[in-house]
């Protein structure tokens, strides 16, 4: 690098690390055309310093390589609050006032720009959906290099710049994605560039890494597949060159990886490159205030200079700093970059917030589906036969790996659990992926496999979500129970689908779809750890314009619904099923309809005449596999043993029916609602998560109080699976004596019936002790329509 390319390189990081400070501090005055007054300050002063020259200087650095060689490169700022950085950057680059023509650069734009920054109607401090350029917040930190490498995946020209902050890498899922390299192929991947930035500080301490030697850290990444370099000081004039030097050879690096594994194929794991880049936290801000350390310390990290407005030595102190940059020298008499300056920008596509890939892509290609006749399931009479429900959608994705084949852009992520999940027909068409040796008792593994399987829930589903921004599709599948292991993740993923909505320059992108098997009910084997519905709570208290849960009964209802999760955009997924084998109710016509309408009246299992005149006495509802299985079987008891009593089954599919509409779109209308569950009369519900959930969405709804809800109550242990819904009061005879409970008035038969499911419980108690198996009546039973009489 020669002294000219140095200096004009200097000054534009200097431009990105003025218009960062300005964005902290300044509400008028962009450009100090004027001596500094307490006026022209912001009256909060809200955002963060510390790690912003880092991020500038990797940015500025990135745009010189892309300029020499062409690359494609998306960048993801994975420190906190990076957000003042990332958007000087996107300005002084251009992409910014395209999209934001108010934002233009200019005296005006720079006026809009700064007073923006963290203030009511403006943007926040993170690098937001709003950010141009961004896939990734970096509000909760953990994410960026699982973010990275799902959206190298499948995107063979693309290198994704990674900036990790020393304060993130102490994190679980940071620290189980550096195993990228072992996922990696370069054959058909793009590549992930991480560089870790080490600045030493977290908000009010020391960071691990900040603290350990260089040749500590290089031996971690190197210990994880990585071959890191470190750039390290404290005058800009030896970073630079450093830095540039690492970033070229970096890229070299990864272009003869790629190369030699498209001409003869991937053989094993790479040495990827990485940098390590150790620089003061704070870097060029103030030394000292007030007689006390900022820069290099952890009081760099948010605002170094506080009550500037009511401090006129802060004050002084602030327009030292901001001069210290000499924006006359960077910028025209209109407030516009100088010629020289903006010339070191990419151009188009290639500028990083310009990058078609933080838009979902250059197009995002629908997943074309087979019909699901080729699936589905011949049912016959409702409930007479079983079948493990998942199993034909494996057979579903198997079909979509294998249509996709030529242009790759499906993967199903898995802690490990493809066949335990019964969805192990993907394996006819592909293999788990690995790059690390393959050994010859190993099954259906190798570099070209495409199922993601690691043990980590975080790094599933953060590839996934990276996955999916870049334009992609894919479906993570986990144990509901451990599934709350990543419930954040899903959390900010839902609030960036959120505000990318309302955001008309972003491009809609696949929806992040979460299946939930191996559940509660049925980890009778696994016991009380792997028993945990959490996660519909969680979801269910998102934002209804970007959330859907979906509880499919069984395998043909599964299919239609993964058939519509699959092919929309802009949502978060969450389908409840267990793999075990349960009964099937519907044939594929009929699921189809019921999927579409979210809840049905079952009137096969019911004893309503055809045209009723009045309603039912008592409605039994149901929402999941095993509830739907204890309901028909607490229907049929009460049709059998209550003749004169008249039941209404309804079942539940997409729990987001049951709000009112100006609560969820989803929400059915008042009268609709009163079609399925009569504007009177009891509900008795079996639900598959905590009954609190239904009470909240049917709160709003006419009468709420007659539903009453029985579903998992944190009773579970390693024990049989009727024994589960006993443990947990949602057994049929609970669900009966329930019914009975609710009804009004007398029939005869009640009275027996509710003595009856007394005895059964507690021959049930007794001989699950003994046999360690359910009864016969519980194991052989299966749905037949009732005789209307006693069998007592």
């Amino acid at each position: 690098m020669g002294p000219d390319e140095l200096e004009l390189l200097n000054r534009y990081w200097n431009a990105a690390n003025y218009l960062t400070v300005a964005q902290i501090y300044l509400q008028e005055n962009a450009l100090l055309r004027q001596p500094l007054t307490a006026a022209h300050i912001k009256p909060r002063l809200l955002g963060h310093w510390g790690t912003s020259p880092g991020l500038s200087l990797v940015y500025v650095h990135l745009n010189q390589l892309i300029r020499k060689t062409g690359a494609k490169v998306l960048y993801i700022a994975g420190p906190g609050h990076g957000g003042p950085a990332v958007v000087a950057n996107v300005y002084l680059e251009g992409s910014y006032s395209e999209i934001y023509p108010a934002v233009s650069q200019d005296l005006a734009g720079l006026r809009k720009l700064i007073r923006q920054f963290s203030t009511p109607g403006g943007i926040p401090s993170h690098v937001g959906p709003a950010t141009p350029g961004s896939i990734h917040e970096g509000g909760e930190l953990g994410y960026s290099l699982a973010h990275a490498t799902g959206a190298a995946m499948d995107n063979p020209e693309l290198v994704v710049a990674c900036v990790i902050g020393d304060g993130e890498a102490e994190t679980g899922p940071l620290e189980g994605a550096w195993k990228a390299p072992a996922f990696l192929n370069p054959a058909r991947d793009g590549a992930v560039l991480p560089i870790l930035h080490l600045n030493g500080y977290k908000i009010s301490g020391p960071t691990v890494l900040g603290r350990q030697s260089d040749q500590q850290v290089m031996a971690h990444l190197a210990s994880n597949g990585w071959d890191p370099v470190v750039v390290a000081g404290t005058d800009p004039m030896v970073v630079h060159p450093q830095l540039a030097v690492a970033l070229e050879h970096a890229y070299a690096r990864i272009r003869q990886i790629q190369e030699r594994a498209r001409s003869n194929g991937a053989s094993g794991a790479e040495r990827w490159p990485a940098i390590i880049v150790r620089t003061p936290k704070g870097w060029t801000g103030p030394d000292f205030v007030d007689g006390i350390p900022v820069e290099g310390t952890f009081r760099a990290h948010q605002v170094p200079l506080s009550g500037v407005r009511e401090n006129p030595a802060h004050l002084a102190q602030l327009e030292a700093w901001l001069r210290s940059y000499n924006p006359e020298t960077l910028f025209d008499n209109d407030g516009r970059l100088l010629p020289e300056l903006a010339a070191l920008a990419p151009a188009g596509p290639l500028r990083m917030g310009a990058s078609p890939w933080a838009q979902g892509g250059a197009a995002v290609e629908p997943l074309s589906l087979r019909p699901l006749e080729n699936y589905a399931l011949d049912v016959g009479v409702p409930g007479s036969s079983t079948h493990e429900t998942t199993r034909p959608l494996g057979e579903m994705l198997r079909d979509i790996y294998a249509d996709t084949a030529d242009d790759p852009r499906f993967r199903l992520f898995s802690p490990d659990e493809t066949n335990s999940n019964r969805l192990g027909a993907v394996f006819e068409v592909t293999d788990r992926c690995l790059m690390e040796p393959v050994f010859a008792g190993d099954d259906h593994l190798s570099p070209d496999g495409r199922v993601m399987e690691v043990l980590s829930e975080h790094l599933c589903q953060g590839w996934l979500e990276g996955y999916v921004l870049t334009g992609r599709h894919g479906l993570f599948a986990t144990y509901e129970a451990f599934a709350m292991v990543s419930a954040s993740m899903t959390v900010q993923h839902a609030k960036w689908l959120q505000h990318a909505r309302e955001l008309p320059w972003r491009n809609p992108v696949p929806s992040l779809n979460i299946l939930l098997t191996s559940t509660c009910w049925r980890n009778d084997h696994n016991g009380f750890s792997h028993q945990g519905p959490g996660l519909i709570d969680t979801v269910l208290s998102l934002s209804g314009s970007v959330i859907r849960v979906y509880l499919p009964p069984d395998s043909n209802t599964l299919l239609a619904t993964a058939e519509h999760v699959l092919q929309s955009k802009d949502y978060v997924n969450l389908v409840v099923v267990d793999k075990q084998a349960h009964p099937q109710y519907l044939s594929l016509e009929a699921a189809r309809r019921h999927a579409a309408a979210g809840a049905s009246i079952w009137h096969w299992a019911g004893n309503e005449n055809p045209e009723p005149t009045t309603g039912p006495d008592i409605v039994m509802a149901c929402a999941g596999d095993v509830p739907t299985e204890e309901t028909l079987a607490a229907a049929w008891l009460l049709q059998s043993h209550v003749p004169g009593l008249t039941v209404r089954v309804v079942n539940v599919m997409d729990a987001l029916v049951l709000p009112p509409p100006d609560v969820h779109p989803h929400g059915l209308s008042d009268v609709d609602f009163e079609k399925l569950f009569t504007p009177h009369a009891d509900v008795v519900m079996a639900w598959h998560g905590y009954a609190r959930a239904v009470h909240q969405l049917v709160h709003g709804r006419s009468d709420p109080g007659r539903f009453h809800v029985r579903g998992y109550n944190e009773q579970g242990t390693t024990t049989t699976p009727f024994d589960m819904v006993v443990l947990n009061k949602m057994s049929r005879y609970h669900l009966a004596m329930e019914a009975l409970h609710r009804v009004t008035g007398h029939f005869d038969g009640a009275q027996e019936l509710a003595e009856h499911c007394q005895e059964m419980l507690a021959k049930h108690e007794v001989y699950i002790r003994e046999h360690l198996e359910d009864l016969p009546e519980i194991r052989d039973w299966v749905w037949t329509p009732p005789e209307n009489q006693r069998t007592i």
